[in-house]
Parts: structure tokens; sequence; C-alpha cells
């Protein structure tokens, strides 16, 4: 039999800059669960949300935003694995005249406040974002007590987190976690490559990253823009999993925006292609060993 690869969807990303450039990009919960379902219909057995502020399309965090979505996805005959981002609400921004001052844009929260929506909705997955990063002038903040106390809290929800790695370091941290019995189960990687702000997605870093991981564990990645489908292939190829999706790519081919459902299509083709097989949500649970929650 193929190997079976695990299929995620990023249906909509928490950034502001893709909103003038693509019409169509989910806002509402609505919307948001929708493309949802038809990526899922498309092949993703895994989608990963974020909210947005329904009238300006803004990066949100209101919990009631995801509720909706989450009720929406768990009402419908379709099934999906949810994985709600807990990448949210860690940032700060100094003060360009005075870099001691807190700029008025940061919204840092503790770890409670940045997985709360996760501990109250106990999808199947979560992210958990496992380095301190710099993004253009604004700093992700993850120390290692942020990560144990934001393990820990979804260890105790039965919600299994996904590690997402954005260079070699993250993946050293990730470990850190996993030695000191924060994380059950089989750890799950996901390496975030192309950013513009961490690791290129180039095979060699790839093959680095897959080399440092621990014994046994599941992983996967993604590349961003002109990188993505591209990045489907290699990992493939190298035994990964895959995601694709608004959040990282808007593009189907140059000039031509896309959809999730186009998007997920086009990983699908690739896959199958390369003689391996796309799997379902059902077994997606069992190689994650998560078990449908809702």
């Amino acid at each position: 039999m193929s190997r079976k690869v695990i299929v995620t969807c990023a249906v909509t990303g928490g950034g502001s800059e893709v909103l003038a450039k693509h019409p169509n990009i989910p806002k509402t919960p609505s919307q948001i669960a929708e493309a949802a379902l038809e990526a899922a219909k498309a092949g993703a057995a895994i989608v990963h949300i974020h909210v947005r502020e329904p009238d300006t399309g803004a990066p949100s965090s209101r919990i009631e935003l995801y509720e909706q979505v989450v009720k929406k996805l768990r009402d419908a005959a379709t099934d999906v694995i949810i994985n709600l981002t807990c990448g949210m609400d860690g940032e700060i921004e100094l003060d360009p005249l005075d870099p001691l001052k807190i700029g008025k844009t940061s919204t840092l929260k503790n770890a409670n406040g940045r997985c709360s929506h996760a501990l109250k909705l106990q999808p199947e997955l979560s992210t958990l974002d496992c380095g301190t990063m710099v993004f253009g002038e604004r700093i992700f903040v993850a120390r290692m007590s942020d990560l144990r106390e934001m393990a820990s809290l979804m260890r105790e929800a039965g919600v299994k987190p996904e590690l997402e790695c954005f260079d070699l370091g993250h993946i050293e941290i990730a470990k850190k976690l996993i030695s000191e019995n924060i994380i059950d189960g089989v750890p799950l990687f996901q390496f975030c490559l192309s950013t513009g702000y961490g690791a290129p997605a180039v095979p060699i870093v790839v093959q680095a990253m897959r080399e440092m991981l621990p014994p046994g564990a599941i992983w996967g990645g993604f590349g961003c823009g002109a990188d993505e489908m591209s990045m489907v292939g290699q990992l493939v190829a190298m035994g990964g999993h895959v995601r694709v999706g608004l959040e990282d790519n808007i593009y189907l081919r140059r000039g031509v925006l896309a959809s999730n459902a186009e998007l997920v299509d086009n990983a699908v083709g690739i896959i199958e292609r390369m003689g391996a097989s796309v799997a379902t949500p059902a077994e997606a649970r069992a190689i994650l060993g998560v078990k449908k929650r809702g």
C-alpha cells in the first residue's frame, strides 16, 4: 500500500497585508468554516484555523468567533480534524524612539490567555510556536516558561500540540519540552519555511531539520508563496506530511488568485503522482494518535 500523507489546509492566517491583495480571503466565521469544509472535500484531513474580525478582516483572537467556526465544522456532515492556532497574542513591538518602551500595537498575553480558546473548545490539535522570533519590527515571544505553561495546559485539556518550528533551534526547544514529559504521546512537528524571517524552503534545510527530530516523531511542513507547491513535492519525497492554504500562499499560479480548495487539490495531485495517497481524517487521527472530539 502507498504511504499515507496528511494534508493540512491553513485557511485564512493572521496577517492583514493579504487583504488588499486577495478580495476573497475568508473573514467571517461562516466564510472561514465554509472554506475549511471545501478544503476538506478536496482532500485536507486537517484545517488550521485563525479568525478575523468579520467587518474589517483584521486578525482577531475573540473566543466567540472561534466558537462559531468550530460549531459549524462540528455540525457539518464533512469530517475534518480541527487545528486551532495558539500563535496569536504573543507579540511585542518596541517604541522606535525609546526601545525600552513597549509599543501600543503589542498584543502579548500570558500563557493561559494565548490558548484559552483551545482549552475551552478542545480541538484535536493546536499550534505551539517553539521559539522567540523577530518578524520585521515585531517580536514574537515564546520563552521556555511560556511554552511549558501552554504545553501543560494543552495536555490537561487533551489537545495535541503541533510543534511549529521556524528554525533548527526551535526543534531543540521542542525536544526540551519532550524530555521534560510535558508533551504526551508521539510528538508532531511542523516545519515553517520561507516565511521571510526563518529557515528557507530548500532541501538541505528540510533534511537538516528532519535529522534533528527525536526518533519516531511525526513531521510535516510548508513553504510560503512561490515555494508552497514545490515544497509539497520535497516533503513527500522525504517522508513528511504537507500543508497548503491561503495563510501561506494566495496564488494558484502566477497572477491567478487561488481558493483553499484549489490549493488542496493541487497538493493532492502532486502527492498522488508521486505514488503516495492522501490520508482521510480517520486515517490521519490514527497516525497522529488523536480521537475525534466534539
